[in-house]
């Protein structure tokens, strides 16, 4: 008919960008040993890291050609959301290594892991961002690769991706997975203020050279006692082996710890450490009721900005993932 209109064409819709969803776990150093300083500047070690509940969590959406970042969260602000960021390091280097350089994405990261807290929040979004973006591109990448790129990125990387429990060597990269038999209970206790990693260790050589630290021995063994205790899921056991070599360094620098530990312990928590260089500190507790009573007491602190309850050990990044958006 003359003057009649056509319908308008159905517009099609855009295609939805390919995106994926990946956590990964903060730490605990049950026990942290540490060596004099090398000659190389590095620090080996003898550590049993411990993965918790506390986690980031990090989407990736396929923008060709880009790595942006953007972080949300409690601890947002303490984070630069720029080309010095892990996350985006670590998708620029599995780009580089493995794929093409017209491969981009947009990170966002929920930030719950403290920031310069001992619990290496920033190895766990580059171990996030690792396996993210080879998921997101569809490479074909081995365990194996993944780890050796990890190592290069940072010495905690490699246990953010594996996650459990493990015995980690040389300077934390070199991983043998432990038995953790049934779960442990945590409260942890975010500080006021951060310490820098490089300035706790700097003060362990100088107590070192004082004679007030003494290092580990090229001679330590294997923790066999703690390695027995977590296979038979024995907390009370695993309280009186908890050790950090770095506690008395970030005593040093951070004072206000002391009380901290002092009255987690007092609330009834089996033990309490400084976890890693601090300044988180970590209560391992008989169960979970116990882990939220002792995170009460902890809350009031005047030096506590904030308390969490976490059970370990937790799957790394190479677990399953957080959710995950259709392809």
């Amino acid at each position: 008919m003359s003057g009649a209109s056509r319908d308008a064409p159905t517009p099609r819709p855009r295609p939805e960008a390919r995106r994926v969803r990946v956590g990964a776990p903060a730490k605990i150093n049950l026990t942290l040993r540490v060596a004099a300083r090398g000659e190389d500047g590095y620090h080996r070690l003898s550590t049993v890291f411990h993965a918790v509940s506390l986690g980031d969590r990090m989407r990736l959406t396929d923008r060709p050609g880009r790595i942006s970042v953007v972080t949300r969260g409690e601890h947002a602000r303490h984070v630069a959301d720029d080309e010095t960021n892990l996350a985006v390091r670590a998708a620029r280097a599995v780009r580089d290594r493995f794929g093409g350089p017209r491969m981009g994405a947009h990170l966002e990261i929920e930030k719950d892991i403290p920031v310069a807290g001992g619990m290496a929040g920033g190895s766990a979004d580059c171990a996030a961002a690792l396996v993210g973006a080879v998921r997101l591109w569809g490479l074909d990448v081995g365990d194996a690769e993944l780890f050796e790129l990890a190592a290069e990125l940072g010495s905690d990387v490699p246990f953010a991706l594996l996650g459990g429990t493990a015995l980690g060597a040389g300077r934390g990269e070199r991983l043998e997975p432990l038995e953790c038999a049934g779960t442990l209970h945590w409260a942890l206790a975010v500080a006021r203020r951060g310490l820098s990693t490089p300035t706790v260790y700097h003060r362990f050589d100088e107590r070192v050279a004082a004679g007030t630290s003494t290092p580990m021995d090229a001679g330590r063994g294997r923790p066999g006692e703690l390695i027995g205790a977590l296979a038979r899921g024995d907390a009370a056991t695993v309280a009186g082996l908890l050790v950090n070599d770095l506690q008395p360094a970030a005593l040093d620098l951070y004072p206000g710890l002391a009380a901290t530990l002092e009255l987690g312990r007092a609330a009834g928590a089996l033990a309490g450490i400084v976890s890693g260089s601090g300044p988180t500190c970590a209560f391992l507790c008989a169960d979970g009721d116990a882990a939220r009573a002792v995170a009460a007491v902890l809350g009031p602190s005047p030096e506590v900005t904030a308390v969490r309850t976490a059970t370990g050990a937790a799957p790394g990044a190479l677990g399953p993932a957080v959710g995950g958006d259709p392809r």
